[in-house]
């Protein structure tokens, strides 16, 4: 599938401000299952400093500083990116061997997939994410039938409530309220994970989205969305299969070194539970991925610092197209 993608941030201030720093994550990343053709990053004003790199978790990012007062700023990304469908995948461990496998061990070699079994900013371990995990991780479960039975319990249990929740909302409050927008939903589906001893990480990114039947298709209507990648520690690529694919993970990988010297031994099984979607590299070809971290504080679009604030609006408008071929 071709997906065109154009996502507008605008922050309007009552009064000019002295500068800003800002992080923005908004270039999708090359992955076997997704081909960025284009990529267009347009600041206004634009910055008087400006870097880019790749973060921790293997990200796109872009640093920049406006050092000049000024009453507005925008971001203006733009993006066209060929997606694949998801691959069931091949794994039958389970659930409690995963979560061995990432425990220390002296000697053993380290996987950095273990960093995504420990506490964030916004998601802590609790007993109560134990207590509604439980019932899908049965002893000896497979780890995907496992968590694919928790994602689909999520998605009957919960409702989605547009504006009943705030970036902070923690974790347990949106369990215990059964409702919320698709980053509190990925938000408890990784406390849980993690409850258990599993990885799980946070992924950002956007999902094409239909109109109603008879009406068109809005510009700037759609949004940033969210969803779940758990670790898979004996997933492997089978005879022939990376054939298919964009890219070879190794290739994917080198496009995203960072300062990591461990290995990473599997790999990570996308989770919707806005959707009750999943696949292995993707819960679908309509989702494009963005960034990954442990919660949506490390992957959010544009966040900054401004000196000498005032009070701010903030205007988001997202789209999401398919393209047809050959136009």
């Amino acid at each position: 599938m071709l997906l065109r993608i154009a996502h507008d941030t605008r922050y309007r201030y009552a009064q000019a401000i002295e500068g800003a720093q800002h992080i923005v994550h908004l270039k999708p990343p090359r992955t076997p299952w997704q081909q960025v053709l284009s990529h267009q990053l347009v600041f206004d004003p634009p910055p008087d400093s400006h870097a880019e790199r790749i973060d921790a978790f293997g990200n796109h990012q872009e640093w920049l500083a406006l050092q000049t007062p000024h009453r507005h700023f925008s971001v203006s990304a733009q993006a066209q990116v060929r997606t694949l469908p998801p691959q069931p995948a091949p794994s039958t461990i389970g659930w409690e061997a995963a979560r061995d496998s990432l425990t220390y061990r002296a000697g053993a070699t380290y996987d950095d997939a273990a960093g995504m079994v420990f506490p964030s900013p916004h998601i802590a371990c609790h007993a109560d994410f134990v207590a509604y995990a439980q019932p899908s991780f049965r002893p000896g479960r497979p780890l995907i039938a496992a968590a694919c039975d928790l994602m689909q319990r999520m998605h009957g249990d919960f409702r989605y409530r547009s504006a009943s929740t705030s970036i902070d909302t923690p974790a347990r409050e949106s369990l215990a309220r059964r409702e919320g927008v698709c980053q509190d939903f990925a938000h408890v589906l990784i406390a849980c994970l993690r409850s258990l001893g599993l990885a799980a990480r946070y992924v950002s990114g956007y999902l094409l989205t239909q109109p109603p039947p008879g009406q068109p298709r809005l510009i700037g209507a759609d949004a940033s969305h969210a969803w779940v990648q758990v670790y898979l520690p004996d997933l492997r690529y089978p005879e022939g299969f990376a054939d298919t694919l964009f890219v070879t993970a190794r290739e994917a990988e080198a496009d995203h070194k960072t300062t990591h010297t461990v290995a990473r031994l599997g790999a990570w099984y996308d989770l919707c539970p806005t959707n009750a979607r999943h696949g292995w590299g993707t819960p679908g070809e309509d989702y494009v991925r963005v960034a990954v971290g442990r919660d949506f504080s490390d992957v959010s679009p544009v966040r900054g610092i401004l000196f000498g604030a005032a009070e701010h609006s903030l205007d988001v408008a997202v789209t999401v197209e398919p393209i047809e071929e050959g136009l």
